[in-house]
């Protein structure tokens, strides 16, 4: 998937976890804080990858990770999401002045990265190091794709324009996204 089709999504995806409470701190937090976290994480995952918009930016981190993991390795399964919740909970200090809605929304945008790849052919490997790949292959990963751009702007369209996204995930998990979010609260 291209940068802008993992920024559009995950625009989707928050909106999404947004109106669906995924947490209470979602629920009742700032559009203005969850948007640009989600937007600010969305294109982490593929610092893996030099020749991405951010590898391309930060070339001294990229080529390392690209070499000890890969491009969608370890940067694209659930133990990095892990790893980088436990990382801001017990390294930010104390009297940083991050909100806590804005933390929930850069695990949203990295969390909305790993959804949008598994939405293409090649997948992602959720539980590295086990090499099993996780894909939906709805949408193809050509550059400048309308395909893809297209699906980001219906899902953006959907999560705006549906009324209450409540009760879809209360049947489908009564606890939300909390046994991943609550670590941060």
């Amino acid at each position: 998937m291209t940068a802008e089709g993992h920024l559009i999504f995950s625009i989707a995806c928050a909106v999404f976890a947004k109106k669906a409470q995924l947490s209470p701190e979602l629920a009742h937090g700032d559009w203005w804080h969850i948007i640009p976290a989600s937007l600010l994480t969305s294109l982490l995952p593929d610092i893996d990858h030099p020749k991405s918009l951010l590898g391309q930016r930060l070339r001294w981190i990229s080529q390392p990770i690209a070499r000890m993991f890969g491009h969608r390795g370890f940067t694209h399964s659930l133990l990095a999401v892990a790893a980088g919740v436990f990382l801001l909970k017990t390294r930010l200090p104390h009297d940083w002045v991050i909100p806590i809605d804005a933390l929930h929304g850069m695990v949203i945008g990295y969390l909305s990265h790993i959804l949008a790849d598994m939405l293409t052919p090649a997948g992602v490997p959720l539980l590295w190091p086990c090499r099993w790949r996780f894909r939906l292959p709805l949408i193809s990963s050509q550059k400048g794709n309308q395909l893809e751009r297209m699906f980001c702007l219906i899902m953006v369209g959907l999560t705006l324009f549906w009324p209450n996204w409540s009760p879809i995930i209360d049947a489908i998990n009564p606890h939300g996204l909390s046994f991943i979010l609550k670590y941060l609260t």
